[in-house]
Formats: C-alpha cells, structure tokens, sequence
C-alpha cells in the first residue's frame, strides 16, 4: 500500500510488521527556496544548500529523527557504537588563542604546561583503553603545528598502536604534505581537524590561525590518503545558520570526512566563553540528526560535553544518529562519563559496543 514518505510505515502493512519496513521512495520535506526538495534517505550528497538545511533544523523532532534513522540504517547498524578512548600526550601551553581552550597559553586556566609523554605511558594507555573495549585510540597535542623534530616520535607512536590492533588517531595541529605523507607511511588511519564552526563565525572565536589555514591541513591529509575526522563545537554563541554552514562545508567534502566529531562546549573557567549559556538539549539532537542525514555514511562522533548530558540526552543522541562515544574519565582536561557509567547506560539501550574488525 502506498503510504506517506515523511511518516513511518503504516500499520496495517500485510507484509510485514510496521518497524520492519523501510520507506521505498525518498523523504521529502518543503524547501521555502524551492518547494519539494528530497531528503536524501541515505544518498550521498555534496550540493546542500542552506535553505534546505534550515528546513531540516525546523523540522518537527519526530520528523527530523525519522529522517535521520533512515539515512543512518541505510549504512549502519542501529545499535553499534564505536568505543574511542583520546589521550592528551602533551597538555597545555598553546601558543592559540581559541576561546573556549583551556590549553592555550595566553588564559588564565588551571592547565599549565607539560611535555610530551613518554612512549611506554602512551602505550601502556592504549592497552587499557583496548582491554576498557575501545577500538580506536586518538592521541592529542596542545600544539599549534606539528614540527618535524616531533614528526619521528609520532610516527613510532601511530606503528607501535596499530600493533595492539587498534584503530588510530591523531590530532597534533597544522600539517604540511610532506609530515601527513610520514604519518599515512606509519599507518595513520585518521586526522582530527576540527573547523569548529562556520567560517563566518569563525573570526570571533580564534585569531591566531585563520580558516584557510585549518582547510590546508585537511587537503594534505586527504592527499595523503589518511582518513579526515573533522566535526565542530555547539554552544559558542553561533546562530542556527553558522550551524548549518558548518554542516554544509563538511558535507562539501568529496568524499565526506569519515569520521565527524560532534562537541558541546564545556565552559571553563580562566577561558573567554567560560560564561556563555550553553545550548538547547534538542538543539544538540537537531544538529546530530541534520548531520547524518546530510553524512550518511560518516561516523558521528558524541565528543567534548558529554560528561554534562543526562543518559536521557544521550539516548536522544544516538536516536538521532550518533555511533560513537569517546570512552574513558577524561577527554583531553575535561570530564567524561566513566567507563562503568556507559556500560550501564549501553545496557539499558540495548546498545552494542562495535568489535573491531
């Protein structure tokens, strides 16, 4: 029987029970730019535009996570999470001004400056976080470009986790071709560059490396054939449109970032956005489901402010399309769910953690 493309199946379906069958036509929604306009259901795009986007986002909550659910089955299992555990190898003292960091240099945070862990402590690490049930395992520096006397102890740092089986990440700051080349050499199999926020926004928030500078970065590890994680922050006094530019640039992307980080700001004192309120609850779900119906097929990533988000938000989250959690005490200097705290609350969803594979 024929049923509505923007409802769940109907329930006097002969053939199969109503939550079993999926939507044979796209999703629609009414675009005020230009009427009917599909809604993708899992289809790979780089051509949104922003009015489409803004239709989405103002989508009623049901409607919006029916369209994410489809688009999100069409490429993975509904109940899987991927378990990432980031360690911070080199905390504070960056020379950026990024106004919601407390690693930079130039506020007055509690994080002051250390030098970068010895290999024996990252590894003895990653072999926790493997033992904890992660699959991947992302190692952090509070630098603002990685330099290539570092470059060797990284590259025997990304060997040495690989070993262990181990998914890997890093996120060290700008990158040149010739240091992403080395990385991809060594086994690198993702680079976390965030862009934050829109580029429009973005001057209000960091002056010290400019938006062309965070797109070069990505272009060279593309190049280099590492996989791209690159996701934004919510909460940093950006408009509904910054949100959805935002989205609109990764998804841009050919192909689109494999792995894309969503954050939520957490306020902390000595930082200028220590006092900025943070964000609506559905607005964080909206944002999540905008992204995967725009980034079927990339991995969203619950990153920075989910040690602040009751289970119940949570829940919401990976309704909307979310499938991984970074796992673990801490995420980089600020507080995350305990390990023991997610079990349980995978448990109560009937959430699986993904094997690695």
């Amino acid at each position: 029987m024929e049923q509505e493309e923007s409802r769940p199946p109907a329930q006097d379906d002969a053939t199969a029970k109503p939550w079993q069958q999926e939507v044979a036509a796209p999703l629609e929604i009414d675009c005020s730019a230009g009427g009917s306009i599909p809604c993708s259901q899992g289809a790979i795009r780089h051509d949104w535009q922003l009015a489409e986007v803004l239709e989405l986002y103002r989508s009623s909550l049901p409607d919006l996570i029916w369209y994410a659910q489809q688009a999100h089955r069409r490429h993975f299992p509904a109940d899987r999470v991927q378990l990432s555990t980031l360690l911070n190898i080199k905390r504070g003292g960056c020379p950026e001004d990024c106004g919601y960091c407390p690693q930079s240099a130039r506020h007055d945070s509690s994080v002051h400056a250390e030098p970068l862990l010895p290999p024996e402590e990252v590894l003895a690490a990653a072999r926790r976080a493997r033992e904890a049930g992660a699959t991947r395992f992302c190692m952090g520096a509070a630098w603002r470009e990685l330099r290539d006397r570092d470059l060797p102890r990284l590259t025997d740092l990304v060997a040495e986790v690989r070993k262990l089986g181990l998914e890997t990440c890093l996120t060290v700051g700008m990158l040149n071709e010739h240091q992403a080349r080395e990385l991809a050499r060594a086994g690198l199999d993702y680079y976390n560059h965030n862009l934050d926020t829109s580029e429009s926004f973005y001057p209000r928030i960091i002056s010290t490396r400019s938006y062309e500078d965070r797109l070069r970065t990505l272009e060279a590890v593309r190049a280099a054939g590492i996989r791209v994680c690159c996701g934004g922050i919510l909460g940093l006094g950006e408009t509904l449109e910054d949100r959805a530019e935002l989205l609109i640039r990764l998804a841009s992307f050919d192909p689109h970032p494999e792995s894309v980080p969503v954050n939520v700001l957490v306020r902390v004192a000595g930082t200028p956005l220590a006092e900025h309120e943070p964000p609506d609850p559905f607005d964080v779900v909206r944002t999540i489901a905008v992204a995967r119906v725009m980034m079927p097929a990339s991995v969203l990533r619950l990153s920075a402010g989910r040690g602040q988000m009751s289970d119940e938000l949570q829940a919401l989250c990976f309704l909307a399309g979310a499938n991984s959690v970074f796992y673990g005490e801490e995420l980089l200097t600020t507080p995350n769910p305990d390990t023991e705290a997610d079990r349980r609350l995978f448990a109560r969803l009937g959430i699986r953690a993904e094997n690695r594979g």
